[in-house]
């Protein structure tokens, strides 16, 4: 904070001084000029002793270095960012999301800015012979095994999971209400179940953490009662627990302290003034085996309803670990999520962000051929959550074994989100990432809900649209050999010769194991990850 009130004093002093010397009556333009000086002066005094080697060498002027840097992610993104070289997005798809949560025209003129022969592009094959996609049976998935006796019939799309705390309550309650209007689900993420996820009516995912918020003790261990209360409400459909998550696989959940109000800590059971830092592993479980009959728990206990659980892939011994577990005890989760290491957050340490964890493509490739060879596949829906924006991105994923796809970010732009790049700092210009209530404020609920629904709606239409047009009539019949990944110039593999796929019942048919499989197989165990 003081050193924006240094970057606004300076900028302030020096455009006073231009001020004075074109706009002052002659009369005053002395005594004017006489302060501004004084203040530079003693600010300069200030800067020679500074802790920052640039002020104490080059004081006042140094403050415009600060300044720049402060204001660079605008700069850059207003101005020296083309329409694709943005990250996370660029530029092309957040306009896309904007025009498609106010319906407005998202066609794209004078062909396309991608370098299609470019290494890295991903497209798909048309056909001459167009399919007509059933709209209603194509657009939603049964999840629940047969343990489960309140099967939910999910949308393909749903919203991924943001916890209230790393978003604020009028982002939550707009998505909320998105999915309400839109008939699709709303993942809580671990910050628990609140009374924003619950006042607009949408359907409801409980993500539930390492750290039990929301159903937890004092002592942080989990509090089977209080999780009887929440999850037998009406609107949870599906409740998921979280193992890890892409953007910080392995570490737990992080809300700083910054953007912990009373009534955040009130909800998630811990205390005020410092970090919120969820354990890196839960408390109720440390084996595959533990870990499905926790499943089992939660959903006798919920009244039968779908539970699952996400995780970013990491050591494949310890997945195929989980898959034993599966063919050991017949327990078998209704959904596991895939979580790429592409995925967001609200804040992360940097390393755990950019060297942790698969890409969602060859997690969710290799975690269905998981599920092939111990033939599970038709019993666990698989669910696709990383960097998912376009229907092209819905199909890639469906193609390469997911039964649904999350997405969080897109939501986040429908209610407003410009990638302001501040959403661990409390500082959200838009409302969306922020507990403060000045800046909450610019979120209007009954505007923005609308939103959501409108992106989710034509995303869909834009999804089932591209299956009919390559000539396939149901998303349940995309393959990997229709995605193809372009190597050079007249060169391409499809996604079925870049990923290892294998034949039903593969691990427990064959006593020689796929050379790619073999060596991790062989070191997984149902007894320990």
């Amino acid at each position: 904070m003081a050193r924006k009130l240094f970057y606004l004093f300076t900028f302030t002093a020096l455009l006073a001084i231009v001020l004075i010397h074109f706009f002052c009556p002659p009369s005053l333009y002395l005594t004017s000029l006489s302060i501004t000086l004084a203040l530079l002066i003693l600010l300069g005094l200030y800067d020679i002793n500074s802790r920052f080697n640039v002020l104490r060498n080059y004081p006042i002027i140094g403050h415009l270095r600060y300044l720049f840097e402060f204001i660079r992610p605008e700069i850059q993104q207003y101005f020296v960012a083309t329409n694709l070289s943005g990250r996370p997005f660029n530029r092309e798809v957040r306009s896309l999301v904007y025009q498609r949560a106010e319906r407005v025209m998202d066609t794209h003129p004078f062909g396309t800015e991608h370098d299609i022969t470019e290494e890295g592009y991903e497209f798909t094959q048309h056909s001459l012979a167009v399919k007509k996609v059933p709209r209603e049976e194509a657009s939603r998935v049964l999840v629940g095994t047969e343990e489960c006796s309140q099967p939910y019939l999910a949308s393909r799309i749903n919203i991924s999971a943001m916890s209230f705390g790393a978003i604020g309550k009028n982002a939550v309650m707009a998505m909320n209400l998105g999915a309400k209007l839109g008939g699709f689900a709303q993942n809580t993420g671990e910050g628990g179940l609140t009374p924003y996820h619950l006042k607009e009516g949408g359907d409801i995912i409980w993500q539930i953490g390492s750290g039990y918020f929301g159903c937890r003790t004092l002592e942080g261990d989990f509090n089977l009662e209080k999780f009887v209360a929440k999850a037998n409400l009406n609107v949870v459909k599906m409740i998921e627990i979280k193992l890890s998550q892409g953007a910080k696989p392995s570490h737990g959940g992080v809300l700083p302290t910054e953007k912990i109000t009373e009534e955040i800590a009130a909800i998630r059971g811990i205390p005020m003034g410092k970090d919120c830092v969820s354990p890196a592993v839960h408390s109720e479980f440390s084996t595959p085996e533990g870990l499905l009959h926790f499943v089992r728990k939660l959903r006798e206990y919920s009244g039968g309803k779908p539970v699952g659980f996400k995780l970013c892939i990491g050591l494949h011994k310890e997945f195929m670990g989980i898959c034993k577990a599966m063919l050991k005890t017949g327990i078998l989760p209704d959904f596991i999520t895939i979580d790429g290491a592409e995925g967001g957050t609200g804040a992360a340490p940097l390393e755990y962000s950019n060297r942790f964890g698969r890409p969602i493509n060859e997690g969710l490739a290799f975690a269905h051929n998981c599920l092939v060879g111990c033939n599970l596949v038709d019993k666990v829906r698989l669910i696709a959550s990383g960097k998912i924006v376009t229907g092209f991105d819905v199909i890639l994923k469906l193609a390469l074994g997911a039964n649904l796809v999350n997405m969080a970010r897109p939501m986040m732009f429908a209610v407003g989100c410009i990638q302001a790049i501040r959403c661990h700092k409390n500082t959200c210009p838009t409302g969306v990432a922020t507990q403060d209530p000045s800046r909450n404020k610019a979120l209007v609920v009954k505007h923005k809900g609308p939103h959501v629904r409108n992106f989710h709606a034509v995303t869909m239409e834009s999804f089932l649209s591209m299956v009919g047009a390559m000539g396939v009539d149901h998303p349940e019949k995309l393959k990997p050999e229709m995605i193809l990944y372009r190597l050079t110039e007249g060169d391409s593999l499809n996604f079925a010769e870049i990923f290892h796929y294998i034949e039903p019942g593969h691990f427990i048919n064959n006593s020689e194991i796929h050379p790619f499989f073999a060596a991790s197989w062989a070191a997984s165990s149902a007894e320990q990850f």
